[in-house]
């Protein structure tokens, strides 16, 4: 039984691997009109439906990031006119990393490709897979995310 069960949790990560890799060539393809990346559709997202901002280091642990990685990525958002620092009443050190008007501009034009993309990529998987889908990886998060 522990050997089924270890061989199935490792097929399941390594097909998590395979996904993410496929997300991201995806993501990518659908990002590269407006201009943008995967990695900058992420961000941008995260800090979209954050509706108040985020801090660098809010923002690596929702996307399972490095703080540094994150940072040369805001660092270049905010050159590039989509991000802003601003003061974070919480904490003197850590700004808040909100969407300029260009970045809501981006995040718009996203979700106008984003949804119709997510809604063809899942017209065939019932919606009681999806949630099972998704509690188990948010269950597995928990576990790793200590």
């Amino acid at each position: 039984m522990h050997s089924r069960k270890r061989m199935l949790f490792l097929d399941l990560v390594l097909s998590v691997f395979r996904l993410n890799g496929l997300l991201i060539s995806q993501g990518d393809a659908m990002t590269e009109k407006l201009g943008l990346t995967s990695a900058r559709w992420k961000v941008i997202g995260v800090i979209a439906l954050s509706n108040a901002g985020l801090t660098v280091p809010g923002i690596a642990r929702v996307l399972g990031q490095s703080r540094q990685a994150v940072q040369r990525i805001t660092d270049v958002m905010v050159t590039d006119g989509l991000l802003s620092y601003q003061v974070n009443p919480q904490h003197k050190r850590s700004v808040l990393v909100t969407l300029t008007q260009d970045g809501k501009s981006a995040y718009n034009a996203l979700r106008e490709v984003q949804d119709p993309w997510a809604i063809e990529n899942t017209e065939d998987i019932p919606i009681e897979e999806l949630d099972t889908a998704l509690r188990l990886v948010r269950r597995l998060i928990n576990k790793f995310d200590k």
